[in-house]
């Protein structure tokens, strides 16, 4: 009986590549047995009287034989160890001993020790080794189920060479190298000599079996196979692993974007607020089709791209730009203006190009039913214009109804559950007036702005930002003048100051209690505006509530700021006054272009009015919704399912009220908690593009990194430009701020920023200017500084890398320029 010598595997530590033979006993595999790597410490005698009853059996008539080694973590899914180990060919039976000596050799080899130091594996044992019968091959090759190198799983690679295949797999001869597609056609091909070594029929064959291998071990498959008078052999079969991070170029391509979504959710946003959002926007733009009468069944046709509006990559909030162009192209009109469309949206660059091929073949008659649908819409939304005070009348009066004082910490678990479903179906799912506003506001600002390029000979494309001025009534501009009128209150009072400055919280509503006025201004504050926060759409900011410490030192800040001091004007309409002279003066003679310009101007105002107030009412509701998470977190604490009542916003909606109801897959919320902080502190330093596309699979070989980096915008000189938001020369010092939370501006300096939120505005009374490279002339801090007349100009390309700390600044907020005077950086360092 063979002690050492193995002819099917039970269990014993045979190596990667022999497991895999033994495996394919349903294959063609040639006839093998794999010599135990125990055997290494066999005398030679032992050796081979062991080797001698194996090999008669494998060869009875002298063939001739393939030693190769099978190492225990060779040819597995994480490392192949190609090329590393000694093979041998047409060994005859006598020779096979010394060979075997030989391959055991080669694992120590230092070529195998450096191998295994580069990929911090463990140090080298013995091999079992592969002792197989040798096929005298005409042609052979080595075939891969999928591209390694592209990463396509759609293809299978095949390259032959005229007789055995060491030759292809040591580099001496150029192969023949064929594609094979999915239906298994050829369909690309390469001959390395005048004669294929492989027929078609023959490559087929090898393409088929490659995947056969694949579809048996459940990965693609790097397969080693020979042809012997036409009949295929398969010698070797192991996983292909550079696969596994590697994306699939023929997958599914999507396009992702975050051009006007980080002022909302900039950063790395929790599980809890990203399942929030994606059920906010899939509901809101269903009604959106709905409202601008896109047909029913259109719309539930369209329910993948509801769903997908909005992704989560490396836990930042990202547009799916493809279903956005999806759910847009329902919308009547969109052959037409499909280019406003784009705009309101704020992305960056144009449609793709599916969507582009498509607009270009569409039909004569498809337009025409297009327009008649468009011209449909137009009328109801005029009806819709004329009656949308009422409707936002309406809707404020169901929001105040449905967030009227609650008791919420007194509420069980699925009492809150309730309550959420409740405002969910209340207002969640019935968020019409804002959105039928913020189209209007989109369409009469854009209008307007182009009249008055064409009527008002605007010269610097910014009199429509003047006439916008100064509207009152936004109180979105309300916190800033709260913040004023706190500092103006205590200015004088120079302990109370540095105790705002410098103090704790603690000690500073310590302090409070002894300045009823200033407390009372305070406590109003908090119950308006508690919710208007840093990154207040995302349900873990902390609240004003939470951690008033922003509020105080931003009071405290300001009391020590002339301009912050200054009794500000009811509404200083002195620049609206003078652009409407200037616009009103251009169309005297025109009485019809001035009847449709003022009624243009009117509704632009309102529009735009309304639209920031109705966002200060998505302000509370975010809050209320807030604070049923958190109240829902205390109880899961208390009943010992999370570490603590923040862990809650580390899960989805449904996970949470899953388990509430009883309709979640696990119980285990600890481990789940912990599995998703662990991942989302490693997206905290991540840096992925602003704008990628993936391929396949979302989370799976894709870097997030935009195709096209050479167009990230460099500014070197000393002038750049952006939009300009409201007129005023200013020449002061910058204060670049990337955390409000800890920043300190200097009297009259210009606040610099990449992005900004409704929670910065509390830095905003004591900055002379206004910066930001993102963001559009309907931002809320374009509108804020506006109603506060802060010269400000957004979108300015490559800011913050421009400008440093301490440069000195010119900004005209009418034209958008910007130049520099000083820098703090010697030019060329």
């Amino acid at each position: 009986m063979l002690t050492y010598v193995i002819s099917s595997n039970k269990g014993q530590d045979v190596g990667g590549k022999a497991r895999a033979l033994f495996a394919l006993k349903n294959f063609p595999v040639p006839p093998f047995f794999v010599l135990d790597p125990r055997a290494y410490g066999l005398d030679k005698e032992q050796l081979h009287q062991e080797l001698k009853q194996a090999l008669k059996a494998l060869c009875p008539n002298g063939e001739k034989v393939a030693v190769r080694s099978s190492a225990l973590d060779e040819d597995g899914s994480s490392f192949s160890f190609a090329g590393q180990f000694e093979s041998y060919l047409f060994v005859a039976p006598e020779e096979v001993p010394e060979k075997v000596l030989l391959v055991w050799q080669s694992a120590f080899s230092e070529r195998v020790l450096a191998y295994r130091r580069e990929n911090e594996l463990q140090p080298s044992k013995p091999p079992a080794v592969l002792i197989q019968r040798m096929v005298d091959a005409d042609a052979a090759g080595v075939a891969f189920g999928a591209d390694p190198v592209s990463g396509r799983r759609g293809i299978a690679l095949v390259s032959a060479v005229f007789g055995v295949g060491e030759s292809l797999v040591s580099g001496e001869r150029d192969a023949d190298t064929y594609e094979i597609d999915r239906q298994g056609e050829i369909t690309k091909r390469a001959i390395a000599e005048k004669n294929p070594a492989l027929t078609d029929d023959q490559v087929k064959r090898v393409a088929k079996l490659v995947r056969r291998s694949g579809e048996f071990f459940g990965r693609p498959q790097d397969i080693e196979f020979a042809y012997e008078k036409n009949i295929l052999y398969l010698l070797q079969s192991r996983p292909i692993t550079s696969l596994a991070h590697m994306k699939d170029p023929d997958g599914n391509t999507v396009l992702w974007d975050n051009s006007n979504i980080t002022e909302s959710y900039g950063g790395v946003t929790t599980p809890l607020t990203f399942s929030f959002a994606r059920r906010i926007y899939e509901e809101v733009y269903r009604q959106l089709a709905r409202i601008l009468g896109v047909p029913e069944k259109a719309v539930l046709g369209n329910e993948d791209s509801f769903k997908r509006m909005l992704g989560l990559v490396q836990g930042r909030v990202y547009y799916n730009l493809l279903s956005w162009y999806r759910t847009l192209a329902l919308l009547p009109g969109f052959t037409f203006s499909s280019r406003y469309m784009e705009q309101m949206m704020g992305v960056k660059e144009g449609l793709p190009e599916e969507f582009l091929k498509k607009l270009k073949n569409i039909s004569l008659g498809d337009r025409l039913q297009d327009g008649w649908g468009l011209l449909k819409t137009i009328l109801g939304l005029i009806r819709s214009c004329a009656g949308l005070k009422r409707s936002i009348e309406r809707f404020n009066r169901r929001l105040d109804s449905a967030l009227a004082p609650i008791d919420l910490p007194s509420k069980r678990p699925d009492e809150l559950a309730k309550y959420y479903h409740h405002l969910e179906a209340e207002l969640l799912t019935r968020w019409d007036a804002p959105l039928v506003n913020d189209l209007f506001a989109m369409a009469f600002f854009g209008v307007l702005r182009k009249l008055v390029e064409k009527w008002g000979g605007d010269p610097h494309g910014t009199l429509h930002n003047d006439l916008l001025s100064g509207e009152g009534g936004i109180v979105s501009a309300e916190p800033a003048k709260r913040i004023s009128q706190m500092a103006r209150l205590v200015a004088r009072q120079e302990d109370f100051v540095r105790i705002l400055n410098e103090a704790s919280v603690e000690e500073i509503q310590e302090s409070i209690e002894g300045h009823p006025e200033f407390k009372a201004l305070y406590q109003s504050y908090l119950e308006k505006f508690s919710d208007r926060c840093l990154e207040e759409l995302k349900l873990e900011s902390p609240t004003l509530s939470d951690n008033p410490l922003l509020l105080l030192r931003a009071v405290g800040r300001s009391a020590l700021h002339p301009n912050a001091l200054k009794e500000a004007k009811p509404f200083d309409q002195e620049q609206r006054k003078l652009a409407e002279r200037l616009i009103f003066k251009k169309l005297r003679f025109r009485p019809l272009r001035r009847m449709i310009f003022s009624w243009v101007l009117e509704n632009a105002r309102d529009r735009v009015r309304d639209r920031e107030n109705l966002r200060f009412e998505r302000t509370r509701l975010f809050g209320r919704v807030r604070r049923i998470f958190l109240e829902t977190g205390k109880r899961f604490y208390a009943l010992d399912l999370i570490e603590e009542p923040r862990d809650i916003f580390y899960l989805e909606i449904d996970e949470i009220f899953g388990f509430v109801d009883g309709t979640t897959t696990t119980k285990n919320l600890k481990g789940l908690v912990a599995l998703r902080k662990a991942e989302f502190e490693g997206f905290r330093h991540s840096t992925p593009d602003d704008r990628f596309s993936t391929h396949g699979m979302v989370h799976q070989g894709n870097d997030f990194r935009d195709l096209k980096p050479a167009e990230i915008v460099e500014i070197t000189g000393d002038s750049n430009k952006g939009l300009g938001c409201y007129p005023g020369i200013v020449r002061a010092r910058v204060r670049v701020v990337t955390d409000p939370r800890d920043a300190v501006l200097e009297s009259g300096c210009i606040l610099v920023a990449e992005r900004t939120d409704p929670g910065w505005i509390m830095l905003f009374p004591a900055a002379s200017g206004l910066l930001v490279e993102r963001g559009s002339l309907l931002s809320h801090s374009a509108i804020v500084a506006r109603e506060m007349g802060i010269p400000a100009i957004v979108s300015i390309p490559g800011l913050t890398r421009w400008l440093k700390d301490g440069d000195e600044v010119e900004m005209d907020g009418a034209t958008g320029a910007v130049r520099r005077v000083n820098s703090v950086v010697p030019h060329g360092q």
